[in-house]
C-alpha cells in the first residue's frame, strides 16, 4: 500500500469504520535548514502511534499497517517539498496525506475513527476558495484560504491561453487580423478593439475563450468542492465573463484589476478582503437561522438530541466549537452517546458527529468559542 497525496476534503477514508484509524498532524517547514527537523519529528510521532498500536495488535500486523509511514519517513523528496503542515490518515486499506498551507497543532491519535476536526476548519467551504485570474489572452487559477494562496498547477495538456483553447476547440485564431490591444477610455478602464473594425470578431473569440474556462473551472474545481470563486480581471472582462458564466459559486464581488499586475501575496490580500466579508456574512446567516428557529423544533443545542437527529440524516447544518472535545462516541444505530474517560487517544463525540453529518451530505462549520451561539459546543439546524 502506497501513500497518496490528496487535496479534496472530505475523503472517502473518513467514512470507513474498520479500525485502527491513525491520524497524524504535524507542522512542517518550507525551506532549509528548518525542514531538516521535520522527518525527525515525524519519527517521534510514529513512535507514539507504535506504542498505542502495540497494546492492541501484534508486532507483525502493526508493521504491515504502518509500512506507508515507514516509507514516508525515508522519503526525502516529500520532506523537501512540504509547506506549513501535514495531515495523515491511515487504516488497513489506505493512507492519504494533505500538504497544507497552515500550521496545525501536533498530534498523533490511534482511535476507532479519524480525527478530522482540524481539517474541517481548513477545508470548510466558508473558509477555502478559488481565485480565477483572467485576461483576453490567458488565465490562471489559484486556491487559498485566510492563511495563503497558491497557483493550481494543471496537466501539460490543459490549455491556459486563448490560442491553446481555440486550437483545442478547432477554431482558427486569426491573430494576424485581430489586435488585442487597448487604450484607456474616459473611465480609466481598458477598451479592447479589433484591427480593421473587427471588434465583434475580438468579442467572439473572447467569449469562446471565457466559456471554455468557465466550464473547465466548474467541472474540475468549484463543483466537486463547493468552494466559492473570486474573479480577478479588468472591469470590461468582468462584465463579459459574468454575462456568460454558469458558475453558481462565483461571488458577486470581484477584484477589478489585471491579475498579472499582482504577485501572489498581493492577490491573496485583495481576494481575502472579499472572502472574509463573504465568510462573516455566511457565518452570521447560519447563526441567525439558528436563533430564529429556536423553539420551533427546527434547531437545537442539546448534544443528545442532535446526535439522534444526525444518525437519522435530519441535520442540515451543524456548528461545532473548534477546540472543544467531548470524550466518547455515538452509537450509529441509535444515536445514543457513549461517554469515555478523558485520555490520550480517546474518541471525540464532536468529531464523530462531524463524520456522521458529512456522510449524510450535511454542512459542518467549525467556529471558535466566541463565535458560537451556544456554550454547549454544538448547535444544529434540521432539514425538517
Amino acid at each position: 500500500m502506497k501513500y497518496e497525496i490528496v487535496k479534496e476534503f472530505p475523503n472517502d477514508i473518513i467514512f470507513e469504520r474498520e479500525g485502527p484509524c491513525i491520524s497524524i498532524y504535524q507542522p512542517t517547514h518550507r525551506h532549509l535548514p528548518e525542514n531538516q527537523q521535520d522527518p525527525v519529528r515525524f519519527k517521534q510521532l510514529l513512535t507514539i502511534v507504535e506504542k498505542a498500536l502495540s497494546e492492541e495488535i501484534s508486532r507483525s500486523e502493526m508493521e504491515k499497517i504502518l509500512k506507508p509511514l515507514y516509507d514516508l519517513q525515508k522519503d526525502y523528496e516529500f520532506w523537501n517539498n512540504t509547506k506549513d503542515g501535514i495531515a495523515i490518515f491511515l487504516n488497513k486499506n489506505k493512507c492519504i496525506i494533505y500538504n497544507l498551507n497552515r500550521t496545525l497543532k501536533e498530534v498523533a491519535i490511534v482511535s476507532d475513527s479519524f480525527h478530522i476536526k482540524p481539517l474541517i476548519r481548513v477545508f470548510q467551504s466558508a473558509d477555502s476558495y478559488y481565485v480565477l485570474g483572467i485576461s483576453m489572452k490567458k488565465y490562471n487559477l489559484y486556491i487559498g484560504n485566510r492563511y495563503g494562496l497558491e497557483e493550481v498547477l494543471f496537466d501539460e495538456n490543459i490549455p491556459t491561453t486563448i490560442e491553446g483553447v481555440l486550437d483545442e476547440l478547432g477554431d482558427a485564431y486569426e491573430d494576424g487580423s485581430l489586435s488585442f490591444g487597448s487604450f484607456a477610455g474616459s473611465t480609466g478602464n481598458a477598451i479592447y478593439y479589433g484591427q480593421g473594425g473587427k471588434k465583434d470578431e475580438v468579442l467572439k473569440y473572447t467569449e469562446k475563450f471565457f466559456k471554455y474556462v468557465d466550464r473547465f473551472v466548474i467541472n474540475n474545481y468549484t463543483k466537486p468542492t463547493g468552494f466559492p470563486l473570486i474573479l480577478v480581471a479588468l472591469d470590461e472582462n468582468q462584465g463579459v465573463f459574468r454575462k456568460l458564466t454558469h458558475n453558481d459559486n462565483l461571488l458577486k464581488k470581484g477584484v477589478k484589476i489585471d491579475y498579472e499586475a499582482l504577485d501572489v501575496k498581493e492577490l491573496n490580500k485583495k481576494s481575502w478582503e472579499i472572502m472574509e466579508e463573504y465568510y462573516l456574512a455566511k457565518t452570521k446567516e447560519v447563526v441567525d437561522r439558528y436563533n430564529n428557529s429556536l423553539g420551533t423544533g427546527l434547531s437545537s443545542d442539546k448534544l443528545e438530541d442532535i446526535s439522534k437527529a444526525a444518525v437519522n440524516g435530519k441535520v442540515e447544518t451543524i456548528l461545532i466549537e473548534s477546540d472543544k472535545v467531548i470524550p466518547g462516541f455515538i452509537n450509529l444505530g441509535t444515536g445514543d452517546l457513549e461517554v469515555e474517560e478523558e485520555k490520550v487517544g480517546a474518541n471525540d463525540i464532536l468529531n464523530n458527529l462531524a463524520e456522521i453529518v458529512f456522510s449524510n451530505n450535511g454542512e459542518v462549520i467549525m467556529l471558535p468559542k466566541e463565535k458560537m451561539p451556544s456554550d454547549t459546543g454544538v448547535v444544529a439546524i434540521y432539514r425538517f
